[in-house]
């Protein structure tokens, strides 16, 4: 688990998209911290991405690490951190301990709030206990002639409790300084899980942001 960093995930993407593109570039989408590993995988080979669309996700550009955003001032409405329980430090894990119904509890209200009970609790059932601590602690850069030749959309999500709005405007701030092209971006009014509160929405929303970056329109209220 501690060994699983960015970079070693991204490999294992990179892998994965080669094999199902047959090695043409193909739309790559990132959710949450997903977005660290798709950075870390669309620099080391821009070739494969025909496009990244971020999903409320980390997109961590500017040689820090997804864990220096989430305490950074535009990361102070988060309620991630208050979740997690043990000591990182020896588990190598950010770790959820979802045996107690109170966790169980502040989980659905950050992650699931505007989802049904029912799928919320399944949603909460399929989560695991433990996720890599390097894949957040690990600095990423990129670099305008790799990462930045890629078109990149940002999707929003405008009632997320664990990427506040102000963190994802940072996001797309920084892709716009190593991007050669801006980034689109569309909203959604949703929590941080859109593929489960508003699935039809999230799908038009995606349509929409492929829409636009081809006719070269950036934002989308």
């Amino acid at each position: 688990m501690a060994s699983v960093s960015a970079s070693a995930a991204a490999d294992a993407l990179l892998a994965e998209i080669e094999l199902l593109g047959g090695g043409s570039p193909c739309p790559v989408v990132a959710h949450s911290m997903g977005g660290a590993v798709v950075t870390v995988a669309a620099e080391k080979r821009p070739e494969l991405f025909d496009s990244v669309t971020y999903v409320s996700a980390f997109a961590p550009v500017s040689g820090i690490s997804a864990l220096d955003y989430l305490t950074s001032e535009q990361a102070a409405d988060s309620v991630v951190l208050s979740l997690l329980t043990g000591d990182p430090a020896e588990s190598g894990a950010s770790r959820l301990d979802l045996g107690s119904d109170d966790l169980r509890n502040r989980v659905q209200s950050a992650f699931y709030h505007d989802v049904d009970d029912r799928t919320a609790e399944a949603a909460i059932d399929s989560l695991s206990h433990d996720a890599p601590l390097a894949m957040a602690t690990e600095p990423i850069s990129v670099t305008r002639e790799r990462f930045g030749s890629i078109q990149h959309s940002y999707l929003t999500c405008d009632l997320d409790k664990i990427v506040p709005p102000a963190l994802q405007k940072r996001f797309v701030a920084e892709l716009d300084t190593v991007s050669v092209r801006p980034t689109t971006v569309v909203n959604l009014h949703s929590s941080h899980s859109p593929f489960l509160s508003c699935p039809g929405m999230l799908a038009d929303a995606l349509q929409e942001s492929w829409r636009r970056a081809r006719d070269g329109a950036v934002s989308s209220a």
